[in-house]
């Protein structure tokens, strides 16, 4: 770059932008920007970016940027010696031609360089390329980068042909104290920006690329920058709430919301009537961050309090009209659920039933009754299995979806199974079969609560299921980043609470459970049961990978496909113990080789016979796998999965001695089986715990 640089400003000024992307469409332009703006050699590959999202604008500030980047020097290959001169050393037609289509001077032939390049000799050519200038390529960069932002759907405004995710009304584009002419989105560039939609003066001139923050903190009366924006509510609402004497409960998520919203916050606080606390404060939670976006209180029990604090886009000496505005806008949203709550419980679950009748689950899967009946049988076998109450399970799952079709989830699809509960009790169903019905959709994301207790998990099971096998049954499978029915959501609820909980269930078992609860002729795709097995040890393969578990472990574990996800934890572990033991290494390796001779085997070889054993090593070998292969077993038995593959270590000798000492693939045909036999047996005892080859280099 040229020595003279400054500050980069550049700024679209815009209609209020979609809030849940403000944060990655800020991010996005900004980089993009200065990602051009490097490529071009205008700024240093460390230059210092400040990125700036608010609700009506988004823009950057790169430091170091040059008005004009360096000269540089550019080789390009201009063709095989062999073609570019003749047997004299001249310059041939071709390369003459070559040459006048590139502008370069005949006499420039004396500086090309020769170099070999693949097989053959060919003449380069260098010359001094003028450097970028700011003015002429900084309005294509502003272009690319808007072609960049993640940006679903686009509109257009006005007369023009430009298209942005909202309308764009402004560009500023400053080098330092100078306007960059250019022409974005049929604007041209100036310095001229906007405040606060309220609390600022109309114009605001931006002086110099620097003072462009400054400028609108003091003149604008907003924020620019997203990170401090929310940072700056954070603190305000800490403090608001412990002035209050209470708790923000969870608010990461709406807190990101609500910066994206306003430009000048200032948190209030409001407060509705103690009456609404009769409702389920799960359904005025919801409706004051959903609706309203309001941060519920609560008590240190994490009780609703009657108070909520308002991030307000004005900040006002006297805010008793906001406050009292706000209020009067929640209660009717309160009276709503209230409204609901009482309606629905004038109606059992148990007589809203029959309504699921009339609900499509799938058009090939039946109702949501027909799923309802498949769910009830389902989860009393998988209760069973667990000895668990049956009859609550059965109970739970036949009232689990009934909620679907009641007036507050109907309001609120958030709160199914939550509302379920509560119904419940009201019915004076028991604990077990409410908290059943709430917990049977956990968990929900990654990291959520498993579901608590055999009945819940029976349920949350047979629901996860009986989607997983319908699905697949039909030929619905998840394909690339489509999962239109949460399948991989599904499947990893399956896997997380068979794993974390744990429970001794088989996963082959489950799904043939399942399978069976389905009408003859619905489940038509062939090897379903397969695919699903497959797609099940794939998701588990990369959730442990996730954890930070070692891949060849993972891998070791799961070629064997263990049905008992519950039993992978501790082997697991014992693979990571025998990995670090100084034989491990040679037994993998082994083992390795013992599966490519065993593919090769023309039949099954059977059991080995002691006497057919001619060499000393494999009759060594012979004895020291009969010898060990009880207590591998045992331990394999007891789920001591480190101490089997510990026995297995003292293998290590025996084995590296029949390799060197004996010839497994030879001739006689009795000796070649039996070798292979003895072979077949070792293997099936070093793999047990796990597929010991796949930790071989």
């Amino acid at each position: 770059m040229t020595t003279a640089t400054a500050t980069l400003l550049v700024e679209l000024l815009t209609e209020e932008l979609p809030p849940k992307a403000l944060p990655r469409l800020g991010e996005t332009f900004a980089t993009r920007i200065a990602e051009g703006l490097k490529a071009r050699g205008l700024a240093p590959l460390d230059a210092a970016l400040r990125s700036y999202a608010s609700p009506r604008r988004l823009a950057v500030t790169v430091a170091h940027v040059a008005a004009e980047g360096a000269a540089r020097e550019v080789t390009e290959k201009l063709m095989p010696v062999s073609v570019a001169l003749d047997a004299e050393g001249k310059p041939t037609p071709a390369l003459l031609k070559k040459m006048e289509a590139k502008g370069i001077s005949v006499d420039a032939v004396a500086s090309f360089e020769r170099r070999v390049d693949g097989k053959a000799e060919a003449l380069f050519h260098t010359d001094t390329v003028a450097g970028a200038r700011l003015a002429d390529v900084l309005a294509a960069v502003v272009q690319d980068a808007i072609k960049a932002l993640p940006i679903p759907k686009v509109m257009r405004w006005g007369d023009g042909d430009a298209t942005f995710v909202r309308p764009v009304h402004k560009l500023t584009m400053l080098h330092g104290a100078e306007v960059v002419p250019g022409r974005v989105l049929d604007l041209e560039a100036g310095r001229t920006t906007r405040g606060h939609r309220f609390m600022s003066r109309g114009d605001i001139d931006i002086a110099t690329a620097d003072a462009y923050e400054p400028t609108l903190l003091a003149e604008g009366k907003l924020i620019p920058n997203f990170a401090e924006r929310r940072a700056d509510i954070e603190r305000q609402l800490l403090a608001e709430a412990a002035k209050q004497d209470a708790l923000l409960g969870v608010y990461a998520d709406l807190l990101d919301e609500v910066a994206a919203l306003v430009e000048h916050p200032t948190v209030y606080v409001g407060e509705f009537e103690a009456e609404f606390l009769a409702v389920p404060q799960e359904c005025l939670i919801l409706t004051m961050r959903a609706n309203q976006k309001y941060f519920p209180l609560f008590d240190g029990a994490g009780k609703l309090l009657n108070r909520f604090l308002i991030v307000s886009n004005m900040r006002l000496a006297d805010p008793s009209n906001i406050i009292t505005g706000n209020a009067r806008v929640v209660r009717p949203r309160l009276s709503d659920a209230r409204f609901f709550f009482e309606q629905d419980k004038k109606q059992t679950l148990e007589a809203r039933l029959g309504r699921l009748a009339a609900v499509v689950y799938h058009n090939k899967l039946g109702s949501q009754l027909e799923r309802v009946e498949r769910l009830e049988v389902l989860a009393g076998v998988i209760a069973a299995q667990l000895q668990g109450d049956v009859a609550a399970a059965k109970r739970a799952a036949r009232l689990a979806k009934v909620d679907l079709v009641t007036d507050m989830v109907g309001e609120f699809p958030e709160l199914q199974g939550i509302m379920g509960r509560y119904y419940a009790l009201a019915d004076g169903e028991g604990e077990v079969v409410a908290n059943a019905i709430q917990a049977h959709y956990q968990p929900r994301f990654a990291g959520d609560a498993l579901p608590a207790g055999n009945v819940a998990a029976a349920l949350a099971l047979a629901d996860k299921l009986e989607a997983l096998v319908g699905f697949f049954g039909i030929g619905q499978l998840p394909t690339g980043d489509k999962d239109p029915f949460a399948l991989r959501r599904a499947a990893l609820g399956v896997l997380r609470i068979l794993m974390e909980t744990p429970l001794p269930l088989e996963l082959p078992k489950l799904i043939e459970a399942a399978s069976a609860g389905f009408k003859p002729g619905v489940l038509t795709a062939e090897g379903f049961a397969a695919q699903l097995q497959d797609f099940m040890y794939e998701r588990l393969k990369n959730m442990l990978r996730e954890t930070g578990r070692d891949g060849a472990v993972v891998d070791a574990v799961l070629a064997l496909k263990p049905a008992r996800i519950d039993q992978v934890p501790a082997r697991l572990v014992a693979v990571e113990a025998f990995r670090a033991l100084p034989e491990a290494e040679a037994l993998a390796a082994a083992n390795k080789r013992i599966v490519n001779i065993l593919r090769k085997a023309e039949s099954s070889p059977g059991e080995p016979d002691f006497a057919l054993l001619q060499e000393e090593a494999e009759k060594v070998l012979f004895r020291a796998v009969v010898e060990v292969t009880p207590r591998v077993r045992s331990h394999v038995a007891n789920e001591d999965y480190t101490a089997a593959l510990l026995a297995l270590a003292g293998l290590r000798a025996a084995v590296d001695q029949f390799f060197e000492d004996v010839m497994v693939m030879v001739d006689d045909t009795l000796t070649r089986h039996n070798r292979l036999a003895l072979l077949a047996q070792l293997s099936g005892l070093m793999n047990q715990v796990a597929d010991i080859s796949r930790l071989s280099a």
